[in-house]
């Protein structure tokens, strides 16, 4: 056999590493670290990624939540801002769209006269006139939610955060690590439970390992946590944007 140019072996030589170098989907492949420039929980166990993610969600000081909640009471789009001490933003559901705002322990809702308007929650039966000459004076007010109300802990929790965090974020089945992929952006590495059917978790590879995306056992919902930390104004309506029902609310229809 005609033994090879010292030329032609080098360029043959060379070709591994310049494909190696060139193919960024086969960096393991490659001897490359795939945590390289991460914050290392990708490194860990399912079980100690989630730990974490819900350790750095419970030391967070504030966060947006947005997506799709389904429950027994129905299908509710959320789009919120929260801190401890309060939240505001709008709920929609089938029928309506209203805005919550929660400073301390003081409520308020914001919605149209459609939404005060009563009847049978339905749409099926008209108001009566009484109630629709209450819905017109709460027509896109802030209205004080009374605490006795049987309807403030309904509302007031789509205001907390401990509350939406702990209760949204529940996996179920055992614990085990998906795929790599990215959030808004941001790497994440991908958390199952029970093999996805008890829910996924996508936690932040990068910076602190928040949780980014989650999405609901049994096709519940999907949302998205971001704005982690980043502080935002929290205040009560003007007295000139504010009804003060009374006691208690008018039946709404919702």
């Amino acid at each position: 056999m005609t033994p090879l140019p010292p030329a032609t072996r080098a360029r043959r030589a060379a070709l591994p590493v310049a494909l190696c170098a060139g193919l960024t989907a086969m960096l393991t492949a490659c001897g490359e670290d795939p945590d390289a420039g991460t914050n290392g929980v990708g490194k860990l166990s399912a079980t100690e990624i989630e730990t974490k993610a819900r350790a750095t969600a419970d030391a967070a000081v504030s966060v947006r939540l947005s997506g799709t909640l389904v429950s027994k009471g129905g299908t509710y789009k959320l789009n919120m801002r929260l801190k401890h001490d309060g939240g505001t933003g709008s709920v929609t559901s089938k029928d309506n769209t209203f805005e919550v705002l929660r400073v301390g322990k003081a409520l308020y809702l914001k919605a149209d006269a459609g939404f005060w308007s009563g009847g049978d929650g339905k749409g099926d039966e008209e108001p009566s006139e009484t109630d629709a000459e209450a819905a017109g004076k709460l027509d896109d007010k802030y209205v004080k939610v009374p605490e006795g109300d049987p309807a403030y802990n309904q509302f007031r929790g789509f205001t907390d955060m401990d509350v939406l965090l702990e209760g949204l974020l529940g996996m179920q089945g055992e614990l085990s690590k998906g795929d790599r992929t990215q959030v808004g952006g941001v790497r994440t590495i991908k958390v199952l439970g029970g093999e996805g059917e008890g829910g996924t978790l996508d936690v932040a590879l990068v910076g602190k390992p928040y949780p980014l995306q989650f999405a609901r056992a049994g096709g519940a919902g999907v949302l998205t946590l971001g704005d982690w930390d980043k502080d935002f104004p929290l205040a009560a309506p003007s007295k000139d944007e504010t009804v003060d029902y009374g006691r208690q609310l008018p039946k709404t229809s919702d």
